[in-house]
């Protein structure tokens, strides 16, 4: 989960879902949780990515940081000037929102396993039990 939650967050955009199959293969990564995690960057969720992509590359950029104005004047040197930013924030919110939701998930699947393990090996000495005949 949390490597296609990167994946759809960094900023390479078009190439996102691609480049996660590609290397879901290669890390034998699961390949259906990495195509659902990457679609993350759905139409309705881009602005809440860009802005909090263009907010973390305001911690790289130190005093260069450029704050975002929502009027009708956006340019293309606008862009420019705020695209190291908005990169920066990207594969740093990529890599810090991948990481946390991996670690919650590989939290999640060690306690439901452990869960059902305990059962398993209980069910194990039930039936252990049954064919000795001891107690």
């Amino acid at each position: 989960m949390g490597f296609g939650i990167s994946m759809g967050i960094v900023p390479l955009w078009g190439f996102q879902l691609v480049i996660a199959l590609f290397l879901s293969i290669l890390f034998r990564l699961n390949k259906a949780l990495v195509i659902v995690a990457a679609n993350i960057s759905i139409p309705p969720m881009i602005p809440l990515i860009l802005f909090l992509s263009h907010i973390t590359g305001a911690l790289w950029m130190g005093d260069r940081a450029q704050h975002i104005s929502f009027s009708q004047h956006v340019t293309l040197e606008m862009m420019q000037n705020n695209s190291a930013q908005y990169v920066l924030g990207a594969i740093t919110l990529a890599l810090a929102t991948g990481t946390m939701l991996g670690g919650l998930t590989y939290l999640g699947l060690k306690i439901f396993r452990k869960e059902s393990g305990n059962s398993g090996s209980l069910k194990n000495k039930i039936t252990l039990i049954k064919l000795t005949g001891k107690s």
